[in-house]
């Protein structure tokens, strides 16, 4: 267990490629006047998310999000006290790269975007909580639904391949990023997080606006992982 946890750790911190360039993509997309641009985010994902869910699965399961992490408890596939320790481990991975980005971003374009942060415009200008809170939900739901289902299946992963597995989580995390984003286009959401943790890195170092609806990274894909379970509960056995 010590050394999966550490795993998510490392993983998790690791990403910190993927964070700073999902930051500095969405930086792009918000200074351009181009639509263009918001394609990079998506291509982004699938192509790193990809590499390092086949470097981790086989090592802890490749989760580095609490919500794969509490869909897997939930699920029976880990038990509760791994299942803390992931979450805890990745969180401080999310600090340690929000650290990162912090030490190496442009002091003036971290104030204006909050460090890249998970946000929800608390001005009235932006999305409301209750819209976020529905795009998070339905988005982790697509994820789940489209690629835990098939990971979690192990005949069919075995039919699969690590390979393919990998790809259609990262496929499906895409699709469900690139839905949210492309359903707003609104300034203050940054898109469907789907990793809660992600969201808890900027909002500890930066604070202020961050923590606006911040409830919402949480709860949204946590009801979505129980909504999930229960819908797997009326599936046949062996097809779950």
């Amino acid at each position: 267990m010590w050394r999966a946890t550490l795993t998510e750790l490392v993983a998790t911190t690791l990403t910190t490629c993927l964070l700073f360039t999902l930051t500095t993509s969405i930086i792009s997309c918000l200074e351009s006047t181009t639509v263009e641009p918001k394609f990079l985010i998506p291509f982004a994902i699938i192509v790193i998310a990809f590499f390092f869910l086949l470097t981790t699965v086989p090592l802890s399961g490749g989760h580095m999000s609490p919500v794969f992490t509490f869909i897997a408890a939930l699920e029976g596939v880990i038990t509760p006290v791994r299942a803390l320790f992931y979450m805890s481990a990745q969180c401080v991975g999310s600090i340690v790269a929000y650290l990162v980005i912090k030490s190496v971003m442009d002091k003036n374009a971290e104030e204006k975007y909050s460090l890249g942060g998970c946000m929800i415009d608390g001005n009235g200008e932006g999305i409301s909580p209750t819209n976020a809170f529905i795009l998070e939900f339905s988005c982790t739901f697509i994820v789940l639904f489209v690629g835990v289902t098939v990971a979690f299946d192990k005949r069919r992963c075995k039919e699969l391949g690590l390979q393919m597995v990998c790809g259609i989580l990262a496929g499906a995390m895409t699709l469900a990023f690139f839905v949210s984003i492309s359903v707003t286009g609104r300034a203050g959401y940054a898109g469907a997080g789907l990793n809660p943790a992600r969201c808890l890195g900027p909002s500890l170092l930066k604070g202020g606006r961050l923590w606006y609806g911040h409830w919402v990274f949480w709860v949204g894909p946590f009801v979505a992982c129980i909504v999930y379970y229960g819908f797997t509960l009326t599936l046949p056995t062996g097809t779950s």
